[in-house]
This record gives C-alpha cells, structure tokens and sequence, in this order.
C-alpha cells in the first residue's frame, strides 16, 4: 500500500455493482471501503465487530429490529456488533465503510449479496 492521497470522488467513479464493498486504504488492521448501495440488503450481524456507516452521498436507512435509522449526506452510524441490520436506500447512495481486515459483509450469512475481500479500487 502506497501512502499517498486519495480523491474518494474519483474512486467511486470506479465501482460498477451495488453492494460491493472495495478497499481504499488500510490503516493497521483496518480497512476503509467504499461502496454504491441501492436496494434492500439482508438481514445480517456481525459478531465480533461494530459496523461503521458513513454516508458520503445520498440517502440510506439501517433497519434494526426495533428501530430506522435514517442517514443522509455526512452522517454516520455505528452498529454494535452482534447487533441484527438490514441496510437499504431507495436511491443510489455512496457509503464508507470502517472495519477490520476480513469481515465479511454479510456477517455468518454466505449468498448472492456476500462480497469478496480485499478488492481495491
């Protein structure tokens, strides 16, 4: 990994798919992600970390099972791991994500929506 600057702009000028996640930069066991989402995600935990949204544009909403969590542009929110979500946006939205090298994003659950790791951008 290069230490140099980043124009997140122009990253995500890079990602075609919604819902995959890809690498940006590390920082020790960190990973910073960017992602497109639009749509309904599924319902999923993860049980070792906490899951940080950040909204970069747009719109989402994380559904707990007992609340909606509505983001817009400069927003973020953590999930507390183990905690059960389900991310979704109406319309396309541009997300960072926070989270240590490894974590897989749909948590335990392996499906279409399961992104591999370590794609960089």
């Amino acid at each position: 990994m290069e230490n140099k600057k980043i124009n997140v702009k122009e990253k995500f000028t890079k990602i075609n798919e919604y819902w995959s996640p890809r690498v940006i930069t590390e920082m020790n066991n960190y990973q910073f992600k960017l992602a497109k989402i639009k749509g309904e995600f599924i319902w999923h935990s993860h049980d070792s970390t906490d899951e940080v949204f950040i909204v970069i544009d747009g719109e989402m909403n994380i559904e707990l099972r007992d609340d909606l969590i509505k983001l817009s542009k400069g927003d973020m929110y953590v999930v507390p791991k183990g905690v059960e979500h389900k991310p979704f946006a109406e319309k396309e939205c541009q997300i960072m994500l926070v989270e240590p090298k490894g974590v897989v994003n749909t948590g335990k659950i392996i499906n279409d929506f399961t992104s591999p790791n370590d794609i960089w951008v």
